[in-house]
């Protein structure tokens, strides 16, 4: 999953950089605005898929216990 999520990072990084190049800007400022971009992405999604992946491995849990139960 965290590979996932890093590509997905990459991707953004690579519109990004695209999309502050068309723009005119200097290339430093256009790879630093897209680091900071990637990793605010990055660490995002990465938060949003711990959450998802903890949400779905307690509501396994219960499930398997309240099945053990019966």
């Amino acid at each position: 999953m965290n590979r996932i999520v890093l590509q997905i990072g990459l991707l953004i990084f690579s519109i990004s950089i695209i999309y502050f190049s068309s723009r005119n800007i200097p290339l430093e400022e256009v790879l630093l605005r897209s680091i900071i971009i990637f990793f605010a992405f990055t660490l995002l999604v990465g938060l949003i898929v711990l959450m998802f992946m903890k949400s779905i491995n307690k509501v396994s849990f219960e499930k398997n216990k309240e099945s053990h139960l019966n």
